[in-house]
């Protein structure tokens, strides 16, 4: 039972993620450490709001081992920083795509847990993953870099190997509470008001960035953390990880619902392959994914 509350709680997490791409377009103007801070504000309510429905005080997360608040604030703070950057430096599209490799390099990390292995499938997958990424940042179908979004590129892949780190480690972490994400959040809240002083100019948002940003912190930056928490902990992290492959589909298609992007050949081909190498690597968990859907 708890393992298949976990899988349910994973999966809304990975819907809610859908619209993160979105809400981040919207809150365009918005610094990346002012964005990160107002939504993890809302974040960091929702947390105090669980802790007193569960009857928790606040004190308990400052017994947490320092290891434990080390891991949770670089997985918050550190991804969605590094995410915000990406989407602000690149077009949303390619950088939504390219973060959402870390479903790929969940399975890839999770092989290395204690009673796992990689696997020829795992490897394959990867390499799937990798020419979909070649893809997205080429030009017109050649390989050739768009210099002037490198740095965004970058920061999208730095995005996927920080969320995909923090999400396995977790699983190392199933002794430690869920309430626990609330201090992450309010200790991200801390750093990014202090980054955003340091580093930027305050922008008053406007109503449509004000939604963005509030939205951003009810869901993706919000209860999805919860969520993905308690999932991870307790679900099959290699099943969440293979669901996880259609995030970017969700994703790119709301952009393109909405207007915000339109589809290419190179993008085509790149979520085609990505897609693919999503199902070659998470080969033995298929049928799992068949029986939890339709038993």
């Amino acid at each position: 039972m708890q393992a298949r509350r976990g899988n349910i709680y994973g999966i809304l997490a990975i819907i809610m993620w859908g619209s993160l791409a979105l809400f981040s377009i919207l809150t365009t103007h918005i610094p990346a450490f002012q964005l990160t801070a107002m939504a993890f504000f809302v974040a960091s309510c929702i947390g105090l709001i669980l802790l007193k429905k569960q009857n928790i005080k606040i004190i308990q997360l400052l017994k947490l081992p320092l290891k434990v608040w080390i891991i949770g604030v670089v997985g918050l703070f550190g991804y969605h920083f590094f995410y915000f950057l990406a989407i602000k430096n690149a077009p949303a599209v390619e950088a939504n795509l390219l973060n959402y490799l870390w479903p790929l390099l969940i399975v890839l990390f999770s092989a290395f847990l204690p009673n796992e292995k990689l696997k020829w499938f795992h490897i394959l997958g990867a390499l799937f993953g990798l020419v979909g990424a070649f893809l997205l940042v080429s030009k017109n179908g050649s390989f050739s870099f768009e210099v002037q979004y490198m740095w965004g590129y970058i920061f999208a892949l730095i995005a996927a190997l920080t969320w995909s780190s923090y999400s396995v480690i977790s699983r190392t972490l199933s002794h430690i509470p869920t309430y626990a994400v609330t201090g992450f959040c309010i200790v991200t809240v801390i750093l990014s008001t202090i980054c955003h002083f340091i580093f930027e100019i305050t922008v008053i948002p406007n109503q449509s960035e004000l939604f963005g940003a509030l939205m951003l912190g009810l869901g993706p930056v919000g209860g999805a953390f919860y969520l993905w928490d308690y999932g991870v902990k307790n679900a099959d992290i290699k099943l969440l990880g293979s669901i996880s492959y259609f995030t970017p589909l969700l994703s790119t298609f709301i952009l393109v619902l909405l207007g915000y992007a339109t589809f290419t050949l190179s993008i085509t081909l790149a979520c085609a392959f990505i897609i693919i190498g999503s199902f070659i690597s998470s080969a033995e968990y298929l049928k799992a994914i068949k029986k939890f859907f339709f038993r």
